[in-house]
């Protein structure tokens, strides 16, 4: 039974005192692990002295990684991506290419940029069209329709 007579410290809680100032063969001799003059090398020294630098305080701060921009990004695609994977006529849209893991996410929107040649006759839903992009779509007979971005709300709990 573990009561106040019997109690003993846990194995390796406690450390022997550093012994000083015993020859430089001990590696703690000549300036005794205080360094070479100053205040802080002198006995009555380092009490009150303010040491830490902005640096310092800086570093022992924690940092969180990463950045999240306030600003959301669309998912892109390029028109030669459509050019390969749909065929002539379709109708494309964020939902179709989130499925055929063309675009991660579609929640911040779609936009069409102008990289590469349409050939094809594509109706194409995006929230977002470059100027080139809009211009190679309808120059294939194709069409580009802007729609909004549908934010969903979440329902109150009543």
């Amino acid at each position: 039974m573990l009561t106040l007579s019997n109690l003993q410290k846990s194995k390796g809680s406690t450390h022997r005192r550093k012994k000083v100032g015993r020859g430089s063969g001990s590696g703690r001799g000549n300036y005794s692990t205080r360094g070479m003059k100053g205040q802080r090398a002198r006995s009555g020294g380092r009490v009150g002295i303010a040491v830490r630098s902005m640096r310092t305080y800086l570093m022992r701060i924690p940092k969180s990684k990463g950045f999240r921009s306030i600003h959301p990004k669309f998912a892109t695609v390029n028109v030669r991506v459509l050019n390969s994977l749909f065929k002539d006529g379709d109708k494309v849209n964020a939902r179709i290419l989130l499925k055929k893991g063309v675009i991660m996410s579609m929640e911040n929107g779609l936009k069409i940029l102008s990289t590469g040649t349409l050939a094809k006759k594509l109706i194409i839903e995006a929230n977002a069209f470059s100027k080139e992009a809009k211009k190679k779509i309808e120059d294939a007979g194709g069409k580009a329709i802007v729609v909004s971005i549908k934010k969903e709300v979440p329902k109150k709990k009543e």
